[in-house]
């Protein structure tokens, strides 16, 4: 689900025309000042942020004049986690209530519900006060009207005027969640003011992420639930992970590298297997710097991709690749992904890669050989060693490095540049290009052969050995190239460098030199 901050969800209920109150986000102090000025009387300065619970936190402050909105803006935006607020006019509420539309999975239907009380969580609500709350699951064929509000409302003891106008307000909602593809909205409070209106003093609201792309005037940056806005990184490795199908790429930023020492890339694979191996590396005295998992039997494009975002963050003492032995993951992959992303940047800091599963041997070979010139030490295991052991021998690795005064740098497995007339075909994130006249007939048979679906071809022509597709180029680019990487790992192993893939970054991914 991708939530919306207060500010947006109140976007969604301003067009369907539910009251909520005058004012606007600013994400600085002096803008914060020009609101409350406009505004001319009591406000309110909150925090915009994906978390429950910020009047506790001391997140929502209020403020009789601009000066001290201003005031309250500026220790609100010092906060981790606050990047905006929102200061809007003051309330005078005779009585809050609760209503939302939410997506009931068991009853595979929309539910609304609606309480006499609010301010609080409903599931306290319903805990504490029963007869005070009223679900109503809802008939996508018929929609929800203004009456089944009304009947809502009497149920929990709303009368007169009041009903009338929160029953109609419960159509609009309806129609807010349906209209945005939410999966849940929320007001909480819904206020009674004292001059007999309905505001909505606060709003949450989740998007479904398939329908993230039919609405962007919402500003969604990225269809997945994080709990905070999205950092430069997340959104990077979301742009990568979003159009490829083919396994995951979640990433997460935990904590800032440089703000201590200790914090490690790490790097997983399946769920359970990544805590196992997070906690491994806490026990010997390590910080996650992110949280990473490449499983679903990705290829290793995604990998590299991967491994290069977790790379740019610095100040990062070591990387640390720990997951599931998932049978199906093709481990030797994984591997081709990380040996492309450490010679590319030059590997800085040691890392310990532990790759269990399918052709876990081959992979944790093609490490060991591919892996051996680098600036920094890489050791490579299988799951028959532990999760523990494996993150013990990073801390050696760690505690007994050196950088080397004169570092060699990057020292990728094909030419950055290829000439202008090299055979090129697009795959589906990247592109091949081949340089024909660098083949030896080894090279050329041995970049053939290590082809896992067979897609290219050897031809001989008068000037020596070809290297050409076997399939069209429209089925390369759909798919039927994984982008595995074997076929580059060849022809540098063979000395020929006549092959490179090149697989383009989101812009921006090198965001402070980071760890190559």
């Amino acid at each position: 689900m991708a939530r919306l901050d207060e500010h947006r969800g109140k976007q969604l209920l301003s067009a369907v025309d539910i009251a909520v109150p005058e004012g606007d986000r600013a994400e600085d102090a002096a803008r914060a000042a020009e609101i409350a000025a406009a505004l001319g009387g009591p406000c309110v300065v909150k925090a915009l942020a994906l978390v429950t619970g910020r009047a506790g936190r001391g997140w929502v402050r209020m403020a009789a004049t601009a000066e001290e909105a201003q005031a309250h803006a500026a220790e609100l935006l010092a906060q981790v986690g606050v990047k905006a607020v929102r200061i809007e006019r003051r309330l005078d509420i005779e009585r809050e209530m609760f209503a939302a539309v939410v997506i009931d999975d068991r009853a595979a239907a929309p539910v609304v519900v609606l309480s006499s009380r609010g301010g609080t969580g409903i599931e306290e609500i319903a805990s504490e006060h029963p007869a005070d709350v009223v679900r109503r699951v809802v008939d996508i064929r018929r929609g929800f009207a203004p009456d089944m509000g009304r009947e809502m409302a009497e149920a929990v003891g709303i009368a007169g005027g009041v009903q009338v106008e929160v029953g109609a307000l419960l159509a609009k909602l309806y129609e807010a969640f349906r209209r945005f593809d939410c999966r849940s909205i929320e007001i909480n409070p819904l206020a009674l003011t004292t001059d007999g209106g309905l505001v909505a003093a606060d709003c949450h609201a989740t998007i479904d992420d398939y329908a993230v792309y039919r609405h962007p005037e919402l500003g969604i940056r990225m269809a997945r639930e994080i709990g905070h806005e999205p950092s430069v990184r997340e959104l990077i490795a979301y742009e990568v992970e979003k159009d490829d199908h083919r396994g995951t790429f979640y990433f997460i930023e935990l904590a800032d590298p440089q703000s201590g020492p200790g914090y490690v890339a790490f790097h997983g694979a399946g769920g359970g297997g990544s805590m196992m191996s997070m906690d491994a590396l806490m026990k010997e005295g390590f910080k996650p710097a992110n949280f990473c998992d490449t499983s679903g039997n990705p290829p290793a494009s995604k990998v590299y991709r991967a491994a290069k975002v977790l790379l740019s963050q610095a100040g990062i003492a070591g990387y640390f690749a720990s997951g599931s032995g998932v049978a199906s993951q093709e481990q030797s992959q994984s591997a081709c992904g990380f040996i492309k992303a450490f010679r590319e940047l030059g590997l800085m800091v040691p890392a310990v890669i532990r790759l269990g599963g399918n052709q876990e041997e081959l992979a944790c070979e093609l490490l060991r050989r591919f892996c051996s010139e680098l600036d920094a030490p890489v050791e490579a295991y299988g799951k028959d060693d532990s999760a523990r052991f494996c993150a013990g021998r990073l801390r050696a690795l760690v505690d007994g490095y050196k950088p080397p005064s004169v570092p060699r740098g990057p020292s990728p497995i094909s030419p950055a540049e290829m000439p202008a007339d090299a055979y090129r075909f697009k795959t589906m994130t990247g592109e091949i290009s081949i340089d024909q006249s660098r083949w030896t007939a080894e090279g050329a048979q041995a970049a053939v052969e290590s082809c896992p679906t067979k897609i290219l071809k050897l031809e001989q022509s008068p000037s020596g050995p070809a290297v050409v597709l076997a399939i069209s180029e429209a089925e390369a680019r759909k798919g039927k190239c994984i982008e595995c990487l074997a076929c580059e790992l060849a022809s540098f192993e063979h000395g020929c460098h006549a092959l490179h893939i090149d697989l383009p970054m989101p812009a921006g991914w090198q965001l402070a030199g980071g760890a190559g």
